[in-house]
């Protein structure tokens, strides 16, 4: 029900808001209790008084209602009052209170000097005389002590209406008006100067930068030309007060402030426990470090995952050059397994949180526990690279139970944390480091190139130890949560607090998770020579028993054999037995079964099967391309392709290939005894040795496929001729032979 007041303000030319419409009250019928109402646009209707008592959605407009200093605003309070405004209140407050009680306090328990005055004493006067004398001592005052007062146009109606507002507001209601006129506005700004505004807004809005002065020159051009020379313009700082005040003081860069004009969808997303949102970004690392081949400065890219609510990095990933698909799924992997402890760790490092002891995570982790938290995302924010909007991700994402939701175009703010932990990381750790590049090219120091001393494996070290014992030890000052503003709190206290507000589910992955996140393959029948993906066979005792047979799936792919390729690592495709459902890896035929066959991932395929199409090269195995593959990874070391020779793009991707295998071999749950590459390349000394063992190795499987056709032509080593001279030194050469016997 609406107040009385407003109820009975019901006069011609009041106006009312029904349902978000305005009303103005044509006429009142009181006799009949019903009123008259008409809208702008001319319609009119009737409606009772008890219609408009009861509607839920009726109010008086704040432009025709009777407390004309409030119109269209909140109502003031005392805190609004200027400090010299605020006494002057107080002031008429106490002269009401005499009026009213007698003393300017209010309460006869504490009476000022001489109080009460006879002519306010309340028990001997009247409440008219009382005012009459109050009017009589304000105009004896004098007249500028009283115009300082604010007192100096102080009649008998005056003291009644103070007195009105005293007793409905408090203090506020002594106040003056015009001591709280109307903030903002701007009378020079026409409805012709607004339009002409909002059109230099989204057509510079659209373009590039530009200064205010040449808005403000859009704008004279603007009104010129739609409504002529006459129309007048506010000046420059006018209009540069309400460009301010409308849109900002616009020192965001240009695609920024269009990001932040696109409309809003679903509104805020607030995040209170772990893995809800969890911000997943890439970069490239400004330290140069160097590949473990060649030994040369390169550079990587640095993959973050990063819980938003309590801000742990959660998981990271280098990889050289720049990341797969593989390379995201696997870092999701690793937001939900528990990181282990490594060698030089001491136990302040290990779980540290309450409610859960480390030993009882280690039992069922397998291994030692980091203090990292580990759990499952349930929301995962990403922007729009290839590597996150793909086939394989939305595979992924059904596989993890997740949902990845791609940051809106033209909006880094969806994962603002992420990008500002990219800054935070290299203010705090890789500006210390050598080989550190700035960010950006005019930052760069004379040659970081030569400065760069780390190795992969070294800088992943350290990145680890220093998320484990800094980063999530560090107290953060402009992120605590909102139910302890103030508090101090570091991403392990926010961890271990929501282990008291929504528990904690310790759920880790099966080992077979690894499987299960690469790319899929389908084949309709595994024949004598095995399977073929992407252009390789690929063959292994564990599909004897299924050779020339149909697989029982349904669905989709209905009779097709299910096959994991894992892109950075092609010697090997896995296979799951449809019996004991456990995976068995299945090797290329044409690798040798003598020695160690060098890594090589998609790219390499690439190039072998272009480089066997040009040379017409038809083969009836994989057995004839290993010469090929072979000569591409390094068998041959011509002067074209000596370290020296050979140019930055080539010697990058031949250890973007040992790299991405020994990710892949860390990354399986059990090492598969044909792969060894990890041990070739995982030392963390930086050689030029390493390309001429890897030449050496691959020249090796050459010897080693060659002695085994030699074998399979020969099965029977034959009897070795006589040495040279034999036959003299085993009978006398001086003995005549007989003679032959003539036939009859």
């Amino acid at each position: 029900m609406m107040p009385a007041a407003a109820i009975l303000d019901l006069s011609a030319g009041a106006e009312v808001v029904l349902d978000g419409v305005q009303w103005t009250v044509e006429r009142r019928e009181p006799h009949l209790g019903r009123v008259g109402l008409v809208r702008l646009d001319g319609a009119r209707q009737q409606v009772s008084l008890r219609f408009l008592i009861h509607h839920p959605n009726c109010r008086l407009s704040s432009r025709t209602a009777a407390e004309g200093a409030g119109r269209g605003r909140q109502p003031a309070t005392a805190g609004d009052l200027k400090p010299g405004r605020r006494e002057l209140a107080e002031l008429r407050m106490a002269h009401l209170l005499e009026v009213a009680t007698g003393f300017r306090s209010g309460d006869r328990l504490r009476p000022g000097p001489g109080e009460p005055k006879p002519e306010y004493d309340p028990d001997t006067t009247t409440l008219t005389s009382r005012r009459r004398a109050k009017v009589a001592e304000l105009k004896a005052l004098d007249r500028q002590q009283a115009k300082l007062l604010a007192l100096d146009a102080v009649s008998y109606h005056t003291l009644i209406r103070w007195e009105s507002g005293r007793r409905r507001f408090g203090l506020i209601g002594c106040a003056d008006d015009r001591w709280l006129r109307e903030s903002g506005g701007h009378p020079s700004v026409s409805e012709e100067v607004r339009e002409a505004i909002f059109a230099v807004r989204e057509e510079t809005l659209r373009g590039a930068t530009v200064s205010m002065r040449t808005k403000e020159r859009m704008i004279h051009q603007y009104v010129r030309e739609a409504f002529g020379a006459q129309t007048p313009v506010p000046s420059y700082r006018t209009l540069c007060r309400v460009w301010k005040e409308w849109f900002g003081p616009g020192g965001a860069r240009q695609r920024y402030a269009r990001s932040a004009e696109l409309p809003t969808k679903n509104g805020h997303v607030v995040v209170h426990r772990p893995g809800q949102v969890v911000a997943l970004d890439t970069t490239v690392l400004p330290v140069m470090i160097r590949d473990g081949v060649f030994g040369d400065p390169v550079k990587c890219h640095l993959t973050l995952a990063l819980d938003v609510h309590t801000h742990s990095l959660c998981a990271f990933r280098l990889t050289l050059v720049s990341d797969t698909a593989v390379d995201v799924a696997m870092v999701l992997r690793d937001v939900m397994m528990p990181l282990p402890m490594r060698a030089d760790w001491d136990a302040e490092l290990e779980w540290p949180y309450p409610g859960l002891p480390a030993a009882v995570v280690a039992e069922f982790a397998g291994h030692e526990v980091a203090g990292l938290p580990f759990f499952a995302p349930e929301t995962v924010t990403t922007d729009h690279g290839a590597v996150y909007r793909n086939h394989h991700l939305v595979e992924v994402q059904r596989v993890l139970g997740c949902n990845i939701l791609p940051a809106r175009t033209l909006r880094p703010t969806d994962k603002a944390a992420c990008e500002r932990a990219f800054g935070v990381i290299r203010q705090l750790l890789f500006e210390e480091l050598p080989g550190y590049t700035g960010v950006d090219v005019a930052d760069r120091g004379a040659d970081p190139a030569a400065d760069a001393v780390l190795t992969m494996e070294e800088m992943e070290h350290l990145i680890a130890t220093w998320i484990v014992s800094i980063w999530q030890r560090r107290i953060l000052g402009e992120c605590a949560p909102s139910w302890d503003p103030d508090g101090s709190h570091s991403p392990n206290t926010l961890f271990a607090a929501s282990f008291a507000q929504a528990g904690f589910a310790m759920e880790i992955p099966a080992p077979e998770l690894f499987y299960e996140l690469l790319p899929v393959h389908y084949v309709s029948r595994i024949s004598r020579r095995g399977v073929k993906i992407r252009g390789l066979w690929y063959d292994g005792d564990a599909v004897n028993d299924y050779r020339g047979t149909k697989s029982t799936r349904g669905g989709k792919h209905k009779g097709q054999w299910l096959i994991r390729r894992d892109p950075r690592d092609r010697r090997q495709v896995f296979f799951q037995d449809p019996i004991t459902h456990e995976w068995h890896a299945l090797d290329w035929t044409g690798m040798p079964p003598v020695g160690q066959m060098p890594a090589f991932g998609d790219a390499r395929v690439r190039d072998l099967l272009k480089r066997a199409q040009a040379c017409r090269l038809k083969p009836r195995s994989d057995a004839e391309l290993l010469p090929v593959l072979l000569e591409l990874i390094g068998s041959k070391v011509p002067v074209s392709q000596w370290p020296t020779q050979m140019t930055k793009t080539q010697r990058t991707e031949h250890a973007r290939e040992v790299t991405q295998a020994a990710a892949a071999q860390a990354d399986r749950p059990i090492a598969s005894p044909t792969t060894g590459e990890a041990d070739a390349s995982g030392s963390s000394a930086v050689t030029p040795l390493d390309w001429t063992r890897r030449a050496r190795q691959a020249s090796d499987s050459i010897d080693g496929e060659r002695r085994r056709r030699r074998e399979e032509a020969v099965p029977v080593i034959p009897k070795p001729p006589p040495r040279l001279g034999a036959s003299f030194r085993e009978r006398n050469v001086f003995v005549l032979p007989d003679d032959d016997e003539e036939e009859p």
